[in-house]
């Protein structure tokens, strides 16, 4: 094996296969970046058993004197390529399972791993899959993988829940104290299924997903996610079980309603979160809507101090008083997805969940349960 090529384009490829290395796993192999260099083109594959990528490189820089595959250990390998100065970058298939890499005055060589312990990935394009708009993708992404819960005693809750109906597509995440739901209306139709993704494979996901009108090919099989970008084919595992039915959770009637600026409402719980008991990650606040229809932020902790903020409503208010406790961690999280300047915070009681919608983000909500307090 002998190619040269730029040395840019190489490493950018690296970056992106660089999410799906392993640092931690029974087999070796799968911290290594295979690399299969044809006539006019490379290969690069990664894997780490929840996502697996790989890429097909075409660049007019890419010159290849001999084909052949190898398995180069990833961390080394990325970092000295990241390192090199000059343009072109030659590597080499060397005696006793070396690689060879030259560039401007380096000359490195490189142990690489066992070719034959890699394991074999399917990346299995389907006939039929669900096209998508990039941005359409990264925008559901955005708006409910961070609701996915990370504790895995729960491993399904851990997931976003893919729903298609007809030329509806509605991505559910919950990790049982808050909800994030999202529909979209696809360019075609298509026939009804179900899947669940893991939350931190979407995540590694919309980091590869730039912001394009590029469309997305979703390929689906029983145990699996192909997502064909590109060059790039990204492959995450499915969870197995039975997504919580969700929609029973989600209340139709709302009596308070509350319109505020979303930055106004976002800044108050922020510094009223500050002086809570608990930690500031995840303060407890209270809002009270009084007579007057002015709300109050507060948090109140004995050994600290006590913060009250005042947050007047962009429109008029909609039913009476109200008080309610919530975890400020969760509604600065949801607010933050809004791309809608102002929101309404629909209220069905004291203790019931609340839910948080922008005039501007379609078919998008935020549900949160309250906290109970003395």
């Amino acid at each position: 094996m002998r190619f040269e090529m730029n040395k840019d384009k190489l490493l950018y490829h690296l970056i992106i296969a660089q999410k799906a290395l392993s640092n931690k796993t029974p087999n070796p192999a799968l911290q290594g970046i295979k690399m299969d260099v044809l006539k006019e083109s490379i290969v690069i594959t990664t894997s780490n058993s929840d996502i697996s990528i790989k890429m097909t490189i075409e660049d007019a820089s890419l010159n290849v004197e001999e084909e052949g595959s190898v398995l180069i250990p990833g961390k080394y390998f990325i970092e000295i390529v990241r390192k090199l100065d000059g343009q072109l970058v030659q590597m080499s298939y060397v005696d006793d399972n070396l690689l060879r890499i030259e560039a401007d005055h380096s000359d490195i060589t490189l142990n690489m791993l066992e070719l034959d312990d890699y394991p074999n990935i399917a990346f299995n394009e389907k006939a039929n899959f669900v096209s998508i708009n990039v941005r359409t993708l990264k925008t559901i992404i955005r708006q409910t993988a961070f609701a996915t819960s990370t504790i895995e005693n729960r491993p399904i809750l851990t997931g976003v829940n893919l729903k298609i109906d007809g030329k509806n597509l509605t991505a559910v995440a919950t990790d049982s104290y808050r909800l994030s739901q999202k529909t979209i209306t696809l360019e075609n139709e298509y026939d009804a299924m179900q899947v669940i993704v893991p939350g931190k494979s979407l995540e590694e996901l919309m980091k590869i997903l730039e912001n394009n009108q590029d469309h997305v090919e979703i390929h689906f099989d029983q145990s699996r996610v192909l997502f064909k970008y590109n060059n790039v084919l990204f492959v995450s595992r499915l969870l197995e079980g039975n997504y919580p039915e969700t929609s029973k959770l989600i209340p139709q009637e709302f009596p308070v309603r509350i319109k505020f600026n979303k930055e106004n409402l976002m800044t108050a719980i922020e510094r009223a979160s500050l002086l809570s008991s608990r930690d500031g990650h995840n303060a407890i606040v209270k809002l009270d809507l009084r007579a007057d229809d002015i709300v109050e932020i507060t948090s109140n902790s004995p050994e600290i101090g006590r913060v009250l903020e005042e947050v007047y409503p962009v429109d008029e208010v909609v039913g009476s008083p109200i008080k309610i406790a919530f975890s400020s961690k969760y509604i600065i999280e949801a607010l933050k997805v809004f791309a809608s300047s102002e929101v309404t915070v629909n209220f069905t009681g004291e203790i019931r969940p609340f839910i948080i919608t922008g005039e501007y983000d379609e078919n998008m909500l935020q549900l949160i349960l309250p906290v109970k307090t003395d």
